[in-house]
């Protein structure tokens, strides 16, 4: 079923980088940026999770909390962290069933024949758990529209 703006967010229970379980409804009660990323350790996707590290404390005046996802290991997102000094969460979908419930899933990733890597993409999910924003990059080398995102979390609080 594809995700539509204005319905319920898929369900997910996730390993983060701490080797720790997390859901979608831990986040109930908040606003949540769930980013989808290709890769660990990679231009864009460094560029892209470094943005939201860089600009953390207006999401959280905006009540929001951000989780990344990729299909990396939780060892590997835990380096990637820690590299990075990220200040959020990041979540491993190794058996890229988030990616696939959230259509960000690549039957095959543009570069290197590589199969099921997650697309990059950004969706904006409300305090009741149902998605207020969605973007789907049509490139890996895309970045999401930052501004859209918080624009959309500034009219959900």
């Amino acid at each position: 079923m594809a995700i539509t703006v204005g319905n319920k967010a898929p369900d997910f229970t996730l390993v983060s980088d701490k080797k720790e379980n997390v859901s979608l409804g831990d986040f109930q009660g908040k606003n949540l940026v769930v980013l989808f990323f290709p890769l660990a350790f990679t231009g864009v996707c460094t560029t892209e999770l470094c943005t939201m590290r860089d600009d953390i404390a207006n999401y959280n005046d905006m009540n929001a909390e951000i989780v990344a996802i990729s299909v990396d290991s939780p060892f590997v997102l835990e380096q990637y962290k820690e590299a990075q000094n990220l200040n959020f969460t990041l979540l491993s979908d190794f058996n890229k069933q988030a990616s696939a419930a959230y259509d960000s899933l690549y039957d095959e990733f543009p570069a290197f024949g590589m199969r099921g890597v997650s697309k990059r993409s950004a969706y904006v999910i409300d305090k009741e758990g149902v998605v207020r924003y969605q973007e789907i990059c049509s490139s890996p080398g895309d970045l999401p529209n930052f501004s859209a995102i918080k624009e959309t979390l500034s009219t959900l609080n």
